[in-house]
Parts: structure tokens; sequence; C-alpha cells
């Protein structure tokens, strides 16, 4: 499929965010309104605007935005409508949770109660956008059993890893916050890892021979293309991505994603204070590449079974 930018930071952007919703609700839940209230005054409108931010971008991707509204009406039968329903319902916990912590310095049960609602919400969420790709029969890289797993450990990876730097930053950082870090780091990493090692050794079950009807007769190959000039479906499609490409992506993201930021969590854990706010913040950044280069193959590496038309052996 083509990798589009939009589509590529709506994923980025909100799976963040609502990862770091989740952390922070099972935080406000299971403490009692953990921190102070400049670490919640920082942590929700943060989380809030990554959400934002990725909804918006997602809208760009369709060809009449003034009508994304019209996707809310198909809940009974589109993920992407669930997704988008389960998305505004998020705000409502999170936006009185936050106002909470505005009208008062120590919200108490207001906060446990908000704050298990939001960390459900956000997790409703981003198993709705999972499902929005792997609910699709036609692309074999996505309607599989890894795709919900990937979108929810990077989520919560991505989250944690947020919530710990803010946390160290306001002098609230903690060891038991690090090492959920590494945790879900790790599970995030096998995630992925299964993930890539499926999409490499299976295809989809159609084949040329199944999806003309000729399998009877012998093999089918194109004999000439069914078009003169680059169309919709190839383009959009048909889009591939070389393996040794796709092989160098895949290495630069396990190091901006994993490798670099579980060594630099480690180190602040070894050095904790407010000092280990730098290399939390390093390890932020690089994250935030290597989940964008992941991203980026997700869709790339994606392929329409309409391929099998236009000459592809394999979708």
């Amino acid at each position: 499929m083509h990798p589009a930018l939009s589509v590529i930071i709506f994923t980025t952007a909100s799976g963040a965010g609502y990862g770091l919703l989740v952390w922070y609700g099972l935080m406000s839940a299971f403490s009692g309104a953990p921190g102070d209230r400049m670490v919640a005054l920082v942590v929700l409108p943060l989380a809030l605007t990554l959400v934002t931010v990725g909804l918006l971008s997602s809208t760009f991707h369709l060809g009449r935005p003034e009508r994304a509204w019209r996707a809310f009406s198909q809940w009974r039968t589109s993920w992407l409508s669930r997704e988008g329903i389960c998305s505004f319902v998020t705000y409502v916990p999170a936006g009185l949770l936050l106002l909470a912590w505005i009208v008062s310095p120590a919200p108490g049960a207001a906060a446990v109660a908000l704050g298990l609602i939001t960390a459900v919400a956000s997790l409703v969420t981003i198993y709705c956008t999972a499902m929005i790709y792997a609910s699709l029969k036609t692309i074999h890289q996505w309607h599989n059993a890894y795709v919900v797993p990937n979108y929810l450990a990077l989520g919560l990876y991505s989250g944690a890893l947020l919530l710990a730097t803010i946390l160290h930053l306001f002098g609230q950082g903690s060891q038991g916050v690090d090492i959920v870090v590494l945790v879900a780091g790790v599970a995030a990493l096998i995630a992925k890892l299964s993930y890539w090692r499926f999409i490499a050794t299976t295809r989809h079950p159609s084949s040329p021979e199944s999806a003309t009807g000729l399998g009877n007769i012998g093999k089918v190959r194109l004999f000439e293309a069914p078009h003169t000039e680059e169309n919709y479906l190839m383009r959009e499609m048909g889009f591939t991505i070389a393996r040794k490409h796709a092989d160098k992506l895949r290495r630069m993201s396990l190091l901006a994603l994993f490798a670099a930021p579980f060594v630099l969590v480690l180190i602040a854990i070894l050095v904790s204070g407010v000092a280990a706010t730098i290399p939390l913040m390093i390890a932020v950044l690089l994250a935030a590449v290597g989940v964008l280069v992941e991203r980026w193959l997700f869709f790339a590496e994606a392929r329409h079974v309409v391929t099998l038309f236009y000459g592809a052996r394999a979708a």
C-alpha cells in the first residue's frame, strides 16, 4: 500500500497519546491521583494534543474531508466508524480528569474513577484503530492475529516512555515506572519481530490462478498489462519496496525504537532524579523516529490482493 503521511501521523501520534492516557489513567485509578497538579496539567494536555493532531491528520487522507462526519453513522459495520466514536468518547473522561485537576489540587475519588474510565476508553480506541486494518481480508499483511497486539504494544510502550520522561522532569520519577517502560518495550519488540516473521514466511491464500478462476488449465501469467499508464489501483494498492531497503529500514527502526531507548532508560534508572530526564528525552526523540519508520513499513509492505490481476505472483 502507498504509505500516506497523514495516516502515518494519525497512527503514531494518536497511539502515543492514547498510550499516555492509559498509563496516567491507571496511575490515577490505583494510586489515588498520583504526582502533583503540575504533572497532571502537563500529561493530560500533551496526551489530548497528540490524540487531536492524529485525528485531524487522518482527515487529510480523505477525498472529501468535509464529509468525515458521515463515517460516524456506520458504527454497526465499520471499525473506522467505531474508532471515531470511541476517540470522541475518550475526550469526555480525559477532559473531566483534566478539569478536576484544574479545579482542585487533590481530586481524590474523582481522579480514581475518571482515571480508570479514561484508561479503558483509550485501550478500546487503540483496539478499534488496529481493527481498521486487521479487518481487511484482502490484505494479508494486515488481516492476521499480530496487528492488534502490535498496535496495543507500541501505543503502551510510547505512552509509558512519555510518562516516565515527564515524571522525571518534575522530580516525580520512579524506578517502577522506568521498569514498566522496559517491560512494555520488550513486549512491543517481541510483537514486532513476530509480525515481521509472519509476513515474511506466509502469503495470501489467493493466487493468480484462483483469482482468475483459470487454475484448472495451468499456471496463469500476465500476457499484457490491462492499462497503458499508471492507474489508481497500482499507485495505491500495488506500492512495492525492495527487500534490501525494507531490511535496512527494519534495522533502523529496531535501533531507534528499541535498542537505543532501552539503553537510555537503563542509564536513567542508574542516575535517577532529575538527571534522568536527559537520557529519557533523547529516548523519546529516537523512539519517535523509530515508530515513524516502523509505521511507514507497516503500510509499504502491505499488498492488496488486487495486484494479482496486474501480474503479481503473490499478495
